[in-house]
C-alpha cells in the first residue's frame, strides 16, 4: 500500500491509495475517526458502483451508515443543493459525532466537505475519490466549496479531511471523456513542480489511456505527493499554495462563460496553454518549453483552445478569487518544473493575450467552442 503523509501539524492525515481499497474502507475509517455513525454523501452512478459496498464494510466494521445520493454534475455543487443536505441531516439527527464520507470526484468532495466543514461548526469526514481529478487534486489540502452564479468556488472553507483512501482500480469505470479531463491537473503537478515526473507522463501517457493499473497507481501515487508536499509549506494559500492555481485562473474564467457546461480539465488545459502563451510572449519561457507542454495536453486529447468573447472573459477574470487591488493573479513557467506567481499584468496586456489567444478557431486544433 501507497501512503503520503500530509504533515500539517494538528490536522495531519495519511493518503492511502492502492488498488481495491475501498474494500478496506470499514476498518480503516474506525482506526482514523472516533465515530460510530457515518453519513456516504455520493451521487446516484455511483452509489449503484460503490455505495453500497462501502456502506456494508462499515457496518461490518460496527460503523452505522446512512448513504445520500444525489443527481451528478456540477450544477449540484451549490448553495440548494447544500441546504438539502442540511435537511438530510437533520432527519438523521446527525450529531458532532459522526463522520461524513465523500465518496465521489470533485463536485462531491468538494460539497460533502462543505458540509462537514459548516454543520454543527465542524464534522469529522473522509473523502473516497473516485474520479483522477479528484485522486490527484481536489480530495487533497482541505479546499471544500459550492460555487456561486458569478463564479467557482466563491463560498467555502479550508477543512482537512481526517483520512482520503484512494483506489485508482476505480478509475477503469471513469467514462474515457473523464479520464482525459482529470488528465489536466495530473500535467499541471509535473509542469509547476516536477520535471521528472513530466518526463514520466511523456514516456509512459499511451499506457495510462489504455488504463495499465500500475502506471495509473504510480501517476496517482507521485500526484498525491506533489500536492501534499504544497499545501504542507502553505496550507491557506497564503503564498506558496497559489501555484497549483496554475491555468485556472484563464480556466475558472472559461468554465464561468460556458456556464459550466465544459469539464473542469477541459477549462484548464487550455487555461495552462493560454498560461504558456502568456509566459513566452513575456519571454519566460522558449519556443521548446512552450511546445512540451502544448504537445502533452494535445496526446491527452484535452482541447487547446477555446473560442469566448473577450468580453467574457474580462468579466469572469474580475470574479477571480485571486484577484487583489483589481490585478488578476497569474502562475506563470518559468521552466518545466518551475512556476513565479505574477500580479501586475496590465489590464491591456491581458487583453491583447485575449485577443491573441482565444478567440483564433482551428480546424486542426482540439477547443471548446459554443458552437
Amino acid at each position: 500500500m501507497n501512503e503520503v503523509k500530509v504533515n500539517l501539524k494538528d490536522n495531519s492525515y495519511r493518503i492511502l491509495v492502492e488498488p481495491g481499497i475501498l474494500d478496506q474502507a470499514g476498518a480503516l475509517v474506525k482506526e482514523a475517526v472516533a465515530a460510530k455513525n457515518a453519513v456516504i454523501i455520493t451521487n446516484n452512478s455511483l452509489n449503484r458502483l460503490y455505495g453500497q459496498r462501502v456502506a456494508a464494510g462499515l457496518k461490518k466494521a460496527g460503523i452505522n451508515c446512512h448513504v445520500l445520493a444525489i443527481p451528478a454534475g456540477e450544477k449540484e455543487k451549490c448553495l440548494a443543493r447544500a441546504s438539502y443536505l442540511y435537511d438530510k441531516l437533520v432527519k438523521l439527527r446527525v450529531d458532532r459525532k459522526t463522520a461524513i464520507l465523500t465518496l465521489g470526484g470533485g463536485v462531491i468532495g468538494d460539497l460533502g466537505g462543505f458540509i462537514a466543514a459548516t454543520w454543527m461548526r465542524g464534522l469529522p469526514f473522509v473523502q473516497l475519490p473516485t474520479s483522477l481529478v479528484a485522486q490527484c487534486d481536489s480530495s487533497i489540502g482541505g479546499k471544500v466549496a459550492v460555487n456561486h452564479s458569478h463564479g467557482k468556488n466563491l463560498i467555502g472553507a479550508f477543512y482537512q479531511p481526517k483520512l482520503v483512501l484512494t483506489d485508482p482500480e476505480v478509475l477503469k469505470t471513469l467514462p474515457k471523456a473523464e479520464l482525459t479531463a482529470g488528465l489536466a491537473e495530473v500535467i499541471k503537478h509535473g509542469i509547476i513542480a516536477d520535471e521528472r515526473f513530466f518526463r514520466y507522463l511523456e514516456k509512459n501517457l499511451d499506457s495510462f489511456l489504455r488504463l495499465d493499473l500500475e502506471v495509473m497507481t504510480k501517476v496517482v501515487t507521485a500526484n498525491c505527493r506533489i500536492k501534499a508536499g504544497v499545501v504542507a509549506r502553505d496550507e491557506k494559500e497564503l503564498g506558496l499554495r497559489a501555484i497549483l492555481n496554475y491555468g485556472h485562473t484563464f480556466g475558472h474564467a472559461i468554465e464561468a462563460a460556458f456556464q459550466y457546461r465544459v469539464r473542469h480539465g477541459e477549462a484548464v488545459a487550455v487555461g495552462m496553454v493560454g498560461a504558456a502563451y502568456l509566459a513566452r510572449r513575456r519571454k519566460l519561457i522558449d519556443e521548446a518549453e512552450q511546445n512540451r507542454i502544448v504537445n502533452l495536453i494535445d496526446r491527452a486529447q484535452l482541447p487547446l483552445v477555446a473560442v469566448i468573447a473577450r468580453k467574457l472573459i474580462k468579466k469572469h477574470l474580475l470574479y477571480d478569487k485571486k484577484i487583489s487591488d483589481n490585478q488578476v493573479c497569474f502562475i506563470l513557467i518559468v521552466k518545466i518544473g518551475a512556476v513565479t506567481i505574477e500580479n501586475g499584468i496590465s489590464w491591456d496586456f491581458i487583453d491583447k493575450i485575449v485577443g491573441e489567444f482565444f478567440l483564433k478557431r482551428s480546424p486542426a486544433l482540439r477547443q471548446i467552442s459554443s458552437n
